[in-house]
């Protein structure tokens, strides 16, 4: 079991809060779905909660079967797929393959290549990544996080630049690992988060 909690978390940039005084306990089992426009901070919170960035208030509590996670070990239970991370592009798809998941082990001890197959992506293993279009790196990306052993999956529009068979894909894909990975979700798209049994507004958390 995994739960994160965030106690009086707050995030400022110079004198403008882009969330404040946010109490809020995410579950395995409960799927959560951070909603608001665009612009209202969505990605903000997501680099906090995975520790991508320092709030600029309040704290984080990780624990994981009963252990609370140190923040300088909370990156072993948590993978990310979103915009702000860049992929190795001068890497063909098997080096970048075998450079991620020698930090991360694959889930259900998947090959490289039934990891490659999974993302539709076989037949580009020796391709480099930056010869990809933007929907093979998109699969890249969640694909990524979807099949590393992690507890804490953190998706951030994780539709963009998909087509329809991507955005199936996705859906297959995502609700397999609810079964055994805590999900959360920043997105104004229904259609990403439809599964999802909890929600965060984050308006309803906007610093003054």
């Amino acid at each position: 079991m995994i739960t994160l909690s965030a106690h009086q978390l707050g995030k400022r940039y110079i004198r403008q809060w882009i969330f404040r005084k946010l109490d809020y306990t995410f579950r395995f089992g409960e799927p959560c779905a951070v909603t608001g426009p665009n612009g209202s901070g969505k990605s903000t919170l997501l680099r906090v909660l995975s520790q991508f960035q320092p709030p600029t208030e309040g704290k984080l509590m990780l624990q994981y079967q009963g252990k609370t996670i140190t923040a300088d070990n909370a990156f072993r239970y948590i993978s990310v797929a979103a915009p702000y991370l860049d992929l190795i592009e001068d890497f063909s798809l098997a080096e970048l393959l075998r450079f991620h998941f020698s930090f991360k082990q694959s889930s259900n001890k998947l090959s490289l290549a039934d990891i490659a197959d999974r993302m539709y992506l076989k037949e580009s293993l020796n391709k480099p990544v930056k010869h990809f279009s933007s929907g093979m790196k998109q699969r890249l990306k969640l694909g990524l996080a979807f099949y590393a052993d992690t507890p804490l999956l953190f998706l951030d529009e994780p539709t963009t630049n998909l087509d329809e068979q991507g955005q199936q894909w996705y859906r297959q894909e995502v609700e397999q690992v609810l079964a055994h990975k805590l999900v959360l979700i920043a997105s104004n798209q229904p259609s990403e988060y439809s599964f999802c049994t909890t929600s965060l507004h984050l308006p309803d958390w906007k610093g003054l």
